[in-house]
C-alpha cells in the first residue's frame, strides 16, 4: 500500500518536559499579525521580538526557527472573552496574542515528507520544510518535510524513519513517508549567526 499525502505539521514525539506543558514556552504574536498560525507550524522570530508563521518555503539552509507552534490565548473582540485555541486564526484579537511554542533543543517531532522518495540513508541529513496549507476546521498545520541536504544549517535533522506499525499511512518506503525529526537550527540551539 502506497503512502498518501496527509500532512498535519510537526507533532511532538518526545522531549524533556512532562504533562501538562511538555516544555511549552510562552511567546507573543504581534497584534498586527493577520497570518494564521496552525498547531504544528514551524514559527520564526521576527525583527521586533515576536514570532511569525514560518515562510512559505523554508527548504534552503540558514533558516532559523523559533520553535513549533502548539496553541495560543487571546482576548477575542467578537466573543468578549479570553479564547484558548490550538491555532491562531489571524484576527479577532484585542492586543498581542500569547502563543505557546516548543523550542526545547531535545524535542522530537513526527512529520511527513512531501512527494520525495526517502531512504534509510537520509537519516542524520538536514531537512527543510514547506509550510503547506493549514486546516481552519481542526486547527492543524499543513506543513511537511522537503529538500534533504547535507547542509548543517537546515532547520531540522532526520533522526529516523517511521516504519511501524506496518501498513499504516506514512510507514511505507517512498514518497510521503513519515520521519522523526529534531531541531537543527532553532533559536535555543542556533548553528548560524543571526
Amino acid at each position: 500500500m502506497a503512502n498518501t499525502a496527509a500532512y498535519n505539521g510537526f507533532q511532538q514525539y518526545s522531549g524533556n518536559g512532562s504533562a501538562p506543558t511538555y516544555e511549552q514556552v510562552a511567546v507573543l504574536i504581534s497584534s498586527s499579525s493577520t497570518t494564521a498560525v496552525y498547531n504544528g507550524d514551524p514559527v520564526e522570530p521576527d525583527a521586533n521580538g515576536f514570532i511569525v508563521r514560518g515562510t512559505t518555503s523554508s527548504s534552503s539552509g540558514n533558516t532559523q526557527i523559533a520553535g513549533v507552534f502548539v496553541g495560543c490565548k487571546y482576548l477575542s473582540v467578537s466573543q468578549k472573552r479570553t479564547v484558548w485555541s490550538n491555532y491562531w486564526p489571524g484576527s479577532d484579537n484585542s492586543g498581542n496574542v500569547e502563543a505557546y511554542i516548543i523550542n526545547d533543543p531535545n524535542a522530537r517531532f513526527i512529520a511527513q515528507f512531501g512527494n520525495v522518495s526517502v531512504a534509510q540513508t537520509y537519516v542524520n541529513s538536514g531537512v527543510g520544510f514547506n509550510i503547506g496549507t493549514g486546516n481552519a476546521n481542526n486547527g492543524l498545520s499543513g506543513a511537511f518535510l522537503e529538500t534533504l541536504a547535507t547542509d548543517t544549517s537546515m532547520p531540522f535533522r532526520v533522526v529516523s524513519l517511521v516504519t511501524t506499525p506496518p501498513g499504516v499511512n506514512g510507514t511505507e518506503a517512498g514518497a510521503y513517508q513519515k520521519a522523526i525529526v529534531a531541531f537543527n537550527n532553532v533559536s535555543t540551539k542556533t548553528l548560524v549567526s543571526i
